[in-house]
């Protein structure tokens, strides 16, 4: 069963990358510091207003220091057209306070260290790190969370747990990748409702394919 399960991983990531032969990250970032915050404005916002916003952000505040020091209410009218800029805005500022004074002003390269970081969670943990690190690491967000169950390489529920079933199902190399071309497929023919099956390049592969077209 685990042997065919693989298998049935192997084929869905082959057909994705040929059916999204240029998936990557959509947050435009310089460097690990601008994916950071990048990622935690992404939240319940998409790429490109947040890639709007960033544009600016990151020349007002070119360093780690810069946004640790400046006052929290003048971020949070920088960032307001996020969404959530109360909360986010406080994420971003203490987890610059920490890199600045625990890490140099610079990054941390661990998941260990990251997820120690104020508003960071796995989801932005691996998503710094695969991207601007190239440590692989599986992204799970609502994309990758709804096709995992969908195509029936998990049954769970919890990001965590998802997150480990890809893990024993794709080869480490492959993680990184997988997050984006399951957000590619996720947004443009697997979406949240009427997912466009017909239309679907794993529509014989897809346990789903029938369910979903009722």
């Amino acid at each position: 069963m685990k042997n065919s399960l693989k298998k049935h991983a192997h084929l869905i990531f082959s057909r994705l990358v040929k059916a999204y032969p240029n998936a990557q990250c959509s947050l435009k970032f310089a460097n690990p510091r601008e994916l950071l915050v990048s990622t935690i404005l992404s939240a319940q916002c998409t790429d490109r207003r947040v890639n709007q916003v960033t544009m600016n952000l990151f020349k007002k505040y070119p360093t780690a220091k810069a946004f640790a020091e400046i006052d929290i209410d003048e971020l949070k009218n920088d960032i307001r057209s996020t969404g959530f800029y109360n909360h986010k805005a406080k994420s971003i500022q203490q987890s610059m306070r920490a890199i600045v004074e625990k890490h140099n002003g610079k990054v941390p390269g661990t998941l260990e260290d990251l997820l120690k970081l104020n508003g960071v969670g796995r989801k932005t943990a691996n998503v710094v790190l695969g991207d601007a690190f190239g440590i692989p690491g599986i992204v799970v967000d609502t994309h990758v969370k709804r096709l995992s169950n969908r195509m029936g390489l998990t049954k769970n529920s919890d990001p965590e747990k998802i997150e480990r079933d890809l893990m024993n199902l794709f080869p480490p190399e492959q993680w990184t990748l997988l997050g984006h071309l399951m957000i590619d497929h996720g947004r443009a023919v697997c979406v949240a409702r009427k997912p466009k099956c017909p239309d679907c390049s794993l529509n014989d592969i897809c346990p789903s394919a029938e369910i979903t077209q009722r």
